[in-house]
This record gives structure tokens, sequence and C-alpha cells, in this order.
């Protein structure tokens, strides 16, 4: 019997070596590269509207040869510049990432803040402008886990004109996160990263790109004529730019030089520098070049400036988007090159949309208004010292919400109950307001979906008011009579493009909703990691090739 045992147990051990080496070999396969492109306020509608001027090699590349989700939605109010770009990489809503909105007022302090504001670094080859950072974020982002995903062998870099589009993308580990000093003209950063700019930042800054740009002045990229799809030129809509009389083409952008270095910001030529920015970044780091997949987070935010001036249905928003396409196909075209096609994954979306100029609406027998929110704060406090005898009890209707003045109610010692269903029952009545929730008993109003849901997902009680106002559709703050804004439920805000592309992408589209907290969980899936730590989002099973 022991020599049976014997036998048996050689043959097994003579056995082992040969399945160990028939074994199919399995290796984790990642692109060399991640690209993320936020189009800032691109409302879904532009993939169509310009289509036909679109090139082959642009958008309509990224249409037919990836995967269109036609059907992506904001899923929290209010739809901003710094959530939406926090929601994209975190996968997370506002109520758990702690980006509510571009500033809030922080209710421990009663102190105004802004999104990346950081008194605790140095600005690195900026002013004032460098004092910035992630800090304020509380969740994770996928740039982040991929950093601990690889023990930090992984590079990533935000880059973008805005400080929170490249700071709240790149996350809080980042190698870097680099955005456009108006001051200066130079891409800077904090010392939250890094303690000096790299040599291929100071080298870029040197070129002294946006003298040479705005030197060319801004003039339609084909004949005037040809933009049918947008009201003609001289319109009441536009706002005028520094220095110009009317808001028309061929627009002197010249004029800005010496003057002012941050007037790019207002036209298509800062999407130009934030594209040879990013190229720059690639090749100075070799991103995807060393054998990890690195991540480079890139937000191109001259179509929001360009947007807020002359709204949704001007020249000057069908000329931006033309030459963008441009700028798209020659960033896909160095990636081609630089990287290998079929190498690197890239997605690109919006951080939000935007609503047409209620004047351009009504001029078109369509309901909509401007509603100056500083002069219904000050209307809301004269009703309230009539009852209180105090015109500071509110202190803010920053962000669509009611920012109590805690201190002003402690002080007089009265009912904060009271206080507020005082305000809410005023805004009911009031004219362009559809619903007031309050926030801190959200169970008492009647809200639909999914309206309440977003009002829900947006609400983190510290840097939040204590009601929140629905205004009804094509009514928003600001702006008065020229331009446009974002912030509602409205799908002309929250209706955003996203599309895929490049490695581990199949060709296809949806119409199914999905969300933009999709994006983070669908990365994480790609790249067989963990999702950041505060994500929602459900995976976009069907983008995956």
């Amino acid at each position: 019997m022991k020599k049976l045992f014997a036998f048996t147990a050689m043959l097994l051990a003579a056995a082992q070596p040969s399945f160990a080496q028939t074994a199919p070999a399995r290796t984790l396969s990642r692109p060399k590269l991640v690209v993320g492109v936020v189009v800032d306020q691109m409302r879904w509608d532009y993939l169509y509207r310009f289509y036909d001027r679109y090139g082959n090699a642009g958008f309509k590349r990224l249409m037919n040869e990836g995967f269109n989700c036609q059907n992506t939605k904001i899923s929290y109010l209010p739809s901003f510049t710094a959530p939406g770009h926090t929601c994209i990489y975190t996968g997370a809503v506002p109520a758990l990432h702690g980006i509510v909105a571009n500033e809030w007022v922080d209710i421990r302090s009663n102190r105004e803040w802004y999104c990346t504001e950081d008194t605790t670094v140095t600005s690195v080859g900026g002013g004032k402008a460098g004092l910035m950072s992630p800090r304020n974020l509380l969740a994770s982002t996928i740039t982040d886990e991929l950093r601990l995903a690889t023990n930090f062998r992984s590079r990533t870099f935000g880059v973008s004109i805005k400080d929170r589009g490249a700071i709240l993308p790149a996350g809080h580990a980042a190698n870097a996160a680099y955005w456009y000093d108006g001051e200066n003209g130079n891409f800077i950063s904090s010392s939250f990263y890094l303690q000096q700019l790299p040599k291929w930042v100071q080298d870029f800054n040197q070129r002294n790109i946006c003298d040479s740009l705005m030197k060319l002045d801004w003039n339609t990229l084909y004949p005037i004529a040809s933009y049918v799809q947008s009201t003609a030129d001289d319109n009441s809509y536009e706002g005028a730019a520094k220095g110009e009389s009317r808001p028309v083409f061929p627009h002197k952008t010249s004029l800005a030089i010496g003057k002012s270095k941050d007037a790019i910001r207002s036209t298509p030529y800062g999407n130009t520098i934030t594209r040879l920015m990013a190229q720059a970044c690639i090749d100075g780091e070799r991103l995807g070049q060393q054998g990890t997949t690195d991540f480079l987070a890139v937000s191109f935010s001259s179509t929001d400036y360009v947007g807020h001036q002359y709204a949704p249905n001007s020249i000057e928003i069908e000329d931006t988007y033309l030459r963008f396409d441009h700028e798209l196909e020659l960033l896909l075209s160095y990636l081609d090159t630089k990287v290998g096609k079929g190498n690197y994954t890239l997605f690109l979306t919006a951080d939000h949309g935007g609503a047409h100029n209620p004047t351009f609406l009504n001029d078109h027998h369509m309901p909509g208004k401007s509603l100056p929110l500083a002069k219904v704060n000050k209307e809301l406090n004269r009703f309230l010292e009539k009852k209180y005898g105090d015109t500071s009890l509110v202190s803010s209707l920053m962000n669509y919400q009611v920012y109590l003045n805690e201190q002003a109610i402690a002080t007089h010692h009265l009912d904060r109950e009271a206080v507020r269903a005082e305000i809410i029952s005023w805004f009911r009545v009031q004219d362009g307001v559809t619903n007031v929730i309050d926030l801190e008993h959200p169970e008492k109003s009647v809200v639909p979906e999914p309206v309440k849901s977003m009002v829900t997902n947006g609400y983190y009680p510290n840097r939040c008011g204590t009601i929140q106002i629905i205004l009804d559709p094509a009514w928003f703050s600001g702006y008065g009579a020229t331009g446009t804004t974002h912030g509602s439920w409205n799908p002309y805000d929250v209706h955003i493009p996203l599309l895929w592309y490049g490695w581990g992408i199949k060709k296809g589209e949806t119409f199914r909703t999905t969300h933009m907290t999709d994006i983070s969980a669908t990365l994480a899936a790609l790249l067989h990691i963990q999702a950041p730590n505060a994500c929602v989002g459900e995976v976009i099973e069907e983008v995956r090739r």
C-alpha cells in the first residue's frame, strides 16, 4: 500500500510542471494612456446642430468610430462647472463629494468659499491665481484610484484654462495640475503639487502663445453668410467684448495685446492654447510611453466663456465649435502619432449645458426671463424687515438657495423655523418660481421626479443653503439682457454629450438613460481598478469591447 501511495504522489508531482507549462499566460490589459476631454458648457445638441459642418476627423471620428451615449444626464443641482467636473471624475454627486457649486457659503465659518481655494499653499509660476488645490474635494477621483492601483507608477495630470477644470479632475494624488493665469499669460500650478514648474512648462510659457494667437484677430472660419444655424451677427442678445462697441465680427482680439492676457478666455484661441498645453504635457512627461497607464484630464473652457457672452444661437458659438472640431482633430492626430492609434482610450463629455437667451426666446414667442437674484434678495429682506425688524436675515441667494444670516437670527432671538416658513411662503407667490423646497425637511415638499432626487443629490448641509428655489423653464438668474448661463434641472442644462473612443471601446450607440456618475464607474471597469470611494455610478456595459 505504501508503494502505491508513493507511486501516485510521484505521478502527481511529475504532472504539475507539465500543467503549469501548458496553462495560458494571463496578463492585465490596459491602454497606455487615458485622455478625458471635458468641453465646458457643451449642450448635447451641438453634436448635431453643427454636424454637417464638422470635418471627418474630429467629432465625427468619435461619433462614427467610437461609442455614443446619446442620453446622458446630470443627476444633481445646481448644474455648474465645479460640481460637473467633480462628478465626472468621482462618479459621485455633490451630497457625497462636497463640491456643491463654484462658490458657496461655509455654514460653520459663515464665510464664502471658492471651490478650489486653498490659503495653505503658495503659487508656483503665478500670483494669487495659484492659491488653489483640491483640498475641498472630499472624495477620491478615478485619477486618484489609478495612482493607487499602480502604486503611484501611473502618472496623472490636469490641464485647463480654468483652475477648477484642471484641479478637480486631476484629484488629490496627481503629479500636477496646470491652469492659466490671466495676469501673466502663463500656465501655473501650486505648491500642493510641486515647488517649481518643470522645464517643459517654463519653455511652453516662454513662447508667449497668447499674444501670438490674439494678434490674429477673430473672424469667422467660413464666409459669414454660411452660418445659417445662427442668428444674424448684429443683434441684441449678445454682449460686446471689452473695447468693442458692438458684438460683431471681426472681433479685434489684437487690441487686448499689452492690456489683458485674460481676454483669450472668451475667444476660440483659449481652446487652442489649452490643446497645445495638453500636447506639451504628453510630450514633456512622456505620457503613455513608460510601461504604465497614464491619465491626462484636459478641460476646454473657452466654449463656456463664449457661451456666457454670446449665447447658444450666436455665430460666435457656431464658429467656436467649428474651430474646436479642428482642435479635436489635431489632438486625435497627435495621440495617434505619439501614443499610437488603438493604444489610448479617450472620452469626451461636458460639465453642463446652457440655456437660450430669454430675450431671444421672447422674440420668438417662447417664455423665459432673466431674474436677478441679487435684486430678489433685497426685496425678500425688505419683506422680512416688516415682520422681524432686520434687513439682513437672508445673507445670500447663491446657487438658487437661501442662505440665512444665522447670527442675526440668533441675535434677535427669532424663531428660525418661523423665518424659514415665511421665506418659503413668500417665494411661492413670486413670478417665475415653480417650487420652493425645504432642504432641511424635503419630505414636506411635493416635487416631481427627477427634480426631487436632483435636489437631494446636490445637498451637502455644511455648504448649502436651507431652501432650494426651482425656477420655471427658461428662467435663470443673472446675465441681464445679453448672453446666457446655466445651473437648472432642465434638459438644456443637464443633457450632455458622452463619446467614447479607442482602446477597449466598441463602435455603437445607446439611447437608454446614462448618467454623468457612470463615467468613472465605466473607466474603473475598463482599467480593472477600484471605483472612486464615493462613486454611485453604474458601468455602461455597452461601451466595452
